[in-house]
């Protein structure tokens, strides 16, 4: 990969993780004031974690300009080693079966935000 790459993944790893912990302190707000109840919570937080991951995907691919379904995926996978990174080190617990599926589902959806992001850029033919 070159250097444009891996500043554009920087980027993406940026904008999934401000988008999270701003999506983090609305739903802790949204606790804290109000009678909202848990189990919708865990369809809203996927529903977030899906549009932070696309957004950053988006914004990676698009600084990127080339290969934007690699720097998604790998934008994806960053996430997702960084949340396992967490949990384990943290919690001393591994992945479960539905939280596998969950991050397949992000790391898939920062793929497509990757290629998307290539095309609106304009790709590698608009390089000056």
């Amino acid at each position: 990969m070159q250097k444009r790459q891996w500043i554009a993944l920087l980027y993406g790893w940026i904008v999934v993780l401000g988008l999270i912990m701003v999506a983090s302190f609305v739903l802790t707000l949204l606790l804290r004031f109000t009678t909202f109840s848990d189990p919708a919570l865990s369809w809203i937080t996927f529903v977030i974690g899906l549009i932070s991951l696309f957004l950053g995907g988006l914004v990676a691919g698009a600084k990127g300009k080339a290969k934007g379904w690699i720097v998604g995926i790998l934008t994806g996978a960053g996430f997702t080693l960084f949340i396992f990174s967490v949990q384990y080190l943290g919690y001393q617990q591994g992945f479960s079966l539905e939280q596998g599926l969950h991050h397949l589902g992000y790391i898939a959806v920062a793929l497509f935000g990757g290629t998307i992001g290539v095309n609106l850029s304009g790709g590698p033919m608009n390089e000056n």
